[in-house]
């Protein structure tokens, strides 16, 4: 089932990510300590959750004036059965009714379930060039946080 969250859904999100952070082990990808997205976030309305208690989740929000997709995750004991799949479906779906006129998002570009991922569902790469500023100073944060630990680039879908 894929939802709006709600506040009581906020508190399960950073264990999912950091579950769904440590597929990325294997590729020699570790996040630094402390940069898990959801923990800042206090606002359900910017969550779109699959299941009840919550197994994964999106969380969006805008950046130069478009949607932006800060981070999507499945607890990798619910992986493979598509809910990724349904919960950008639901991203797109609601950045469509908002009238936003695409999706962005950052990626790693060279693990399967990131860019190439994406890629299968209508996202390209942006090039720096057309990156807004906003996008480029989230980039830039990024960068300065450590996650940029592997080739990242930024993705955009029209809707």
């Amino acid at each position: 089932m894929i939802r709006q969250a709600e506040p009581a859904d906020l508190a399960a999100l950073a264990e999912i990510e950091t579950a769904a952070d440590g597929m990325f082990v294997p590729l020699g990808i570790v996040f630094p300590p402390g940069t898990t997205v959801v923990e800042g976030c206090d606002d359900p309305g910017r969550v779109i959750v699959a299941g009840r208690p919550p197994v994964g989740f999106a969380l969006v929000g805008v950046v130069d004036g478009l949607t932006h997709l800060e981070q999507i995750a499945v607890h990798p004991d619910h992986g493979n059965r598509g809910i990724g799949t349904r919960l950008l479906d639901a991203v797109c779906a609601a950045a469509a009714r908002a009238g936003s006129a695409a999706v962005t998002l950052t990626t790693f570009r060279d693990v399967p379930w990131n860019a190439p991922w994406y890629a299968r569902r209508g996202f390209h790469v942006v090039r720096p060039h057309a990156w807004g500023p906003e996008l480029t100073g989230l980039v830039e944060h990024e960068r300065s946080l450590g996650i940029e630990v592997a080739p990242r680039v930024v993705m955009r879908k029209d809707l």
